[in-house]
């Protein structure tokens, strides 16, 4: 090939690829565009002003494009589809209970992201801020609004296989005290201390006495749920397959995702929900896989996200296997129904 040849071969290459880079900042240009325009047939969504202690709400992370997705906004919980009010406050995950709120947020910077965790007021002000050592996935505050704990994927993005390592934090949002892992604390399994390298922790759900709480205990190929107590600093195994428990209103029973033989290894679990007594498990009417840690809207009645369009939706279903699933909302994800400072349950009808 001749001096003059090669040279146009390379200045096609050049040309091709300064094109492909050409059409990718326009697509993403493009993207980014879209991403502030409402679109047609979308909920309807205004600024304004979202308080966490207005009795009968349910705020969440909008999903719909528009100037006000990834906001937090609220609906009448009686009308989860209805109207939304935005409130200037963006998060990845949220969770609220008793005026107290925790958001998860990404700050972005000029080569990689970093996360926090944001504890927040009844009218969404920043009391404290925590560092987040990887991709926000859980969220949970305690009923009395005392304690705030969330996830983060350190290793891995997804629950899904094996290869992920996760790390679960609690804090004491009235003094501050941080306990940014619980691997920090001891492993009481089958009646024996327990020690592992391979420990993960995920899925924190609070009790209503600020001592108890549970989550998912990962180890040697198998998940557990763990009840842990935070005056002891212990964590006791109780039920195997469980994963991103969530407490009902009245402390007897655990919602959670459950794996189960014969389903895609991306999408393995079902929704299942756990008596504390006597162990019993029961399967919910929701056919396809939840990856989701479930909200109780009442005790009757549980509130999770599935994708859709706009990234999710969220969906209701009885808690006795009854029943079957319904959406609710569109576009929406991080579920919390609001109550008032001090009130120790979430009960709509």
């Amino acid at each position: 090939m001749s001096v003059r040849n090669r040279f146009l071969v390379l200045l096609a290459a050049v040309l091709a690829l300064a094109a492909v880079a050409v059409a990718s900042v326009l697509h993403a240009s493009a993207r980014a565009e879209r991403r502030d325009q409402v679109q047609a047939g979308g909920p309807k969504v205004t600024s304004g002003q979202v308080s966490l202690t207005t009795p009968g709400r349910l705020v969440f992370r909008n999903m719909a494009w528009g100037p006000h997705r990834d906001e937090l906004t609220t609906v009448p919980a009686s009308d989860p589809a209805g109207p939304r009010t935005a409130s200037g406050v963006t998060c990845l995950r949220f969770y609220a209970a008793s005026g107290t709120g925790v958001c998860l947020q990404a700050v972005h910077g000029p080569v990689s992201d970093t996360y926090r965790a944001l504890v927040l007021d009844a009218h969404l002000h920043v009391r404290a801020r925590y560092d987040v050592p990887g991709i926000p996935s859980r969220a949970r505050v305690s009923p009395t609004g005392h304690f705030a704990a969330w996830t983060a994927f350190v290793g891995g993005d997804s629950y899904a296989g094996t290869n992920f390592s996760t790390r679960a934090a609690i804090v004491d949002v009235r003094t501050g005290e941080l306990t940014p892992t619980l691997e920090a604390y001891r492993i009481v399994k089958d009646g024996h201390a327990y020690r592992a390298a391979d420990t993960n922790f995920w899925g924190v759900t609070f009790a209503a006495d600020d001592r108890t709480f549970y989550a998912t205990l990962a180890t040697k190929g198998s998940t557990y749920l763990v009840r842990g107590d935070l005056r002891t600093r212990t964590l006791t195994t109780i039920h195997r397959n469980v994963e991103c428990p969530s407490l009902s209103p009245d402390g007897t029973r655990v919602a959670y995702k459950k794996r189960v033989p014969g389903l895609p290894k991306d999408a393995p679990w079902h929704l299942y929900v756990l008596d504390l007594r006597t162990l019993r498990e029961t399967p919910l009417a929701e056919p396809r896989s939840v990856d989701d840690q479930a909200v109780w809207q009442n005790d009757h009645a549980l509130v999770y996200a599935l994708p859709g369009d706009y990234g999710a939706d969220l969906y209701t279903v009885p808690s006795d296997g009854t029943g079957k699933p319904r959406r609710v909302s569109t576009a929406a994800v991080s579920p919390a129904f609001t109550a008032p400072a001090g009130s120790s349950a979430v009960r709509t009808r």
